[in-house]
């Protein structure tokens, strides 16, 4: 029999190295067991270089915890050659499982496009010497992050795209590129229905869930800090969204992960 706490879901992408946690990291990471979630991605790159060496040492302390090192299109300007040496040095640690967040943001251009692009580009190089796999940030800006991963990847990266919210021909550009898509607590909003359509129509085994913590807290906790103990709730409705057993979903999507950053 399954029950929560046997349910080896995996959050794949997760942002609770900074201050949001810091207070009560611990019992964070103990609900999230409680709820079934066996691993967590801690992602670096939001709001500056630190984030990176955060996620390390928070992976470092906890066995199912894994990190990725990269910076957030919103803060391409900001990143120098030092900085960027610093972290393919970070890269080679035994607990980094990817390269990322990284990708292109088009609809707040918190950084110029073309210093947006030329970062990017640069991490997709990144992925294809280390053969990391890629964890990529797409919002408003399918068309030009698919061209960029097919031209500068040359078949060689694999990766996910994270938070995916376009419609189902995005999806498809991405699934033949190799790429996984990756879903957050928005599908459970009441405005999302176009969104899980989609997850109808994807293959399981290209889907992974994740929280994005502390963002994008599903429903019943939208405006609240997310954690990963939520990311049942996402597996809940890609389950009621495809007719399927919750088993099914935790345990391909769980899968899915596995296979993807090697963990």
């Amino acid at each position: 029999m399954v029950t929560e706490t046997t349910l080896g879901l995996i959050d794949s992408h997760a942002h609770i190295q900074g201050t949001e946690f810091v207070q009560d990291i611990n019992a964070v990471i103990h609900r999230a067991q409680e709820a079934g979630v066996e691993k967590i991605i801690v992602v670096g790159g939001a709001g500056d270089l630190s984030s990176n060496d955060a996620a390390i040492e928070l992976a470092m302390n906890f066995a199912g915890l894994f990190a990725t090192i990269g910076m957030h299109p919103h803060d391409a300007k900001g990143v120098s050659e030092d900085d960027f040496n610093r972290l393919k040095r970070l890269a080679e640690n035994q607990k980094v499982v990817a390269v990322g967040e990284t990708g292109l943001d088009f609809y707040y251009d918190h950084s110029p496009r073309k210093i947006q692009m030329a970062l990017f580009c640069r991490f997709i190089q990144m992925a294809r010497e280390t053969r990391l796999p890629l964890v990529v940030h797409d919002r408003e800006a399918h068309r030009e992050v698919a061209e960029l991963l097919r031209s500068e990847g040359e078949g060689e990266i694999r990766g996910v795209i994270h938070c995916f919210t376009g419609d189902f021909e995005a999806a498809e550009d991405f699934l033949d590129l190799g790429f996984y898509l990756s879903f957050t607590g928005i599908i459970t909003f009441k405005k999302s229905e176009s969104l899980r359509d989609v997850i109808r129509r994807l293959p399981l085994d290209r889907i992974l869930v994740e929280t994005d913590s502390p963002y994008l807290a599903p429903v019943p906790h939208r405006g609240k800090r997310n954690e990963p103990a939520f990311v049942r709730i996402v597996a809940e409705t890609v389950a009621r969204a495809r007719g399927v057993t919750m088993a099914e979903v935790a345990q391909a999507t769980s899968l899915n992960t596995q296979r993807l950053f090697g963990i």
